[in-house]
């Protein structure tokens, strides 16, 4: 079958890459049966000549549509619709996702590209593997077997390990948040504990308010409960409490969700002043907040702001915290501070969850804090983090595209870094660096709506300073090739 004409609109001033609204406005004319299978498609310099794009975003294109079985490609003959039999038929039978959803949907098909063991991936959440305390989890791990028997291994109460409450109240008591063990409930890791407060506090269709970007595990969370999310603004001191106020006037949300210290995935740190605005604008309309302070403890400049609860009168905040950055994510040890009738919703909810958080792993981790094994770790940790952002702040500096911009972090893990505004987007950015083996996180999967087009976020925590350097170079290298591209295709529109 000869090349078929394809008909393809591109709408240049929208948030989706261009390459993205390729793929699917292709994809709706094979399902629509407008490209029948076998039919040949125009060679990718071809195409990206008769559209005015670069032709990386084309082959982008292509591939990923043959990844999916849509296309076949073969040698010497070029790029054919598939057979009906390798077509995603299950895909066609679905209902059409909202478009926001569907935008994020095809980010994560791209970043399960970052994959491959050779790159040099900055996509990731966490500290590196090579900061967990192994030999200590496994001196402690013996012990409890040794000095518990059977009974570490049986179901502890749903609220937890009574000796782990009492270590989390004490911890917590020294950065201002004044509870009982009563109030604490551990949880398996800080995304149980979000997802338990969402079960206990909200119902299908209800409204959750949060930044705006903000961290990729609510919006998974808040999608899988039916919940409404709706994104704030933010400034460089995170959520705007003006831009709040309305979206509570308008929306009448049921939880308020924020992340005060080293926000995943901007890095900003909310300053004491915003903070006492936001609990009390909570306290006056009665919303609950949940607070996430996984990051708090990698503080790198400045003195330590208290988290929300410690400034909460009314018992409006929820606070979670989890052992699984600061020291082994896969032990899934979290915990929760609540007050009064939030608890009692929260403990019921977490029995019928999953009975009870591992035992062993409870007692493991208690017995790391009473060894002090906690503060070595951090203190480690935060000195090798602080060389790391130094060499990423450099290479940023360096190699990253003239017109970036990006905001030293304080704390934490991230980069943020706004590409320039004319020119490839992120996920373009994205696509070509897997080639070049780098590849770092595209902003816009960490938005509500529709944003984020030019964002990255970079894990510079995960890597050492060599590595870092290199993998920079490598994002700059792959940006200022694909602005040569477009430049090419620009003067061959011209002529």
């Amino acid at each position: 079958m000869p090349d078929r004409e394809l008909n393809i609109a591109l709408e240049r001033e929208s948030e989706i890459p261009l390459y993205r609204q390729l793929i699917t406005q292709i994809r709706a004319q094979i399902n629509g049966g407008d490209l029948p299978a076998g039919t040949r498609l125009p060679a990718s310099r071809a195409l990206a000549t008769e559209l005015g794009l670069s032709r990386i975003s084309v082959v982008n294109a292509y591939n990923e549509l043959r990844a999916a079985g849509y296309l076949s490609a073969h040698a010497g003959r070029g790029t054919f619709v598939a057979r009906e039999r390798d077509a995603p038929e299950a895909r066609q039978q679905l209902p059409p996702a909202p478009a926001t959803r569907q935008r994020a949907s095809s980010i994560r098909e791209m970043m399960r590209l970052a994959r491959k063991k050779s790159l040099i991936d900055f996509s990731g959440g966490a500290p590196p593997s090579d900061f967990f305390p192994v030999r200590y989890l496994q001196d402690a791990i013996n012990q409890v077997i040794e000095r518990d028997g059977a009974d570490a291994l049986a179901y502890e109460a749903p609220e937890g390990y009574p000796p782990l409450r009492g270590a989390v109240r004490d911890y917590v008591r020294v950065i201002g948040i004044n509870c009982r063990v009563e109030d604490v409930l551990i949880t398996g890791g800080a995304q149980q504990a979000i997802d338990l407060v969402l079960q206990s506090l909200m119902r299908d269709g209800d409204t959750l308010l949060t930044a705006d970007p903000t961290y990729l595990g609510i919006i998974d969370i808040a999608e899988a409960r039916r919940v409404h999310i709706h994104g704030i603004p933010i400034d460089e001191d995170g959520i705007r409490i003006d831009a709040l106020e309305n979206a509570i006037d308008q929306l009448r949300p049921r939880l308020i969700y924020v992340m005060p210290s080293y926000q995943n995935p901007t890095g900003h740190l909310m300053p004491l002043h915003r903070r006492r605005q936001l609990v009390r604008l909570a306290a006056r309309h009665r919303i609950p907040i949940l607070e996430d302070e996984v990051y708090r403890e990698f503080r790198y400049d400045g003195d330590e702001l208290p988290p929300l609860k410690a400034l909460d009168e009314s018992g409006v905040v929820i606070h979670t915290n989890a052992f699984t950055k600061v020291l082994l994510p896969g032990i899934r040890i979290g915990y929760l501070v609540a007050d009064g009738p939030y608890y009692q919703r929260l403990a019921r909810v977490k029995q019928a969850a999953d009975i009870s958080t591992p035992g062993l792993n409870q007692r493991a981790i208690h017995l790391l804090l009473e060894r002090g094994v906690l503060a070595k770790q951090l203190e480690r940790n935060r000195l090798e983090l602080r060389r790391r952002r130094v060499a990423a702040l450099a290479a940023a500096q360096r190699y990253l595209p003239a017109g970036s911009q990006w905001k030293a972090p304080g704390g934490g893990l991230f980069l943020w870094v706004e590409l320039p505004a004319v020119g490839p987007s992120a996920a373009e950015t994205f696509i070509a660096a897997i080639a070049r083996d780098v590849a770092f996180a595209i902003g816009a999967l960490f938005y509500t709506g529709e944003g984020g087009r030019q964002a990255m976020r970079l894990n510079f925590g995960i890597h050492k300073p060599e590595t870092i350097e290199e993998g920079f170079r490598r994002i700059g290298a792959v940006h200022a090739a694909l602005v040569a591209d477009y430049g090419d295709v620009q003067r061959r529109a011209v002529l």
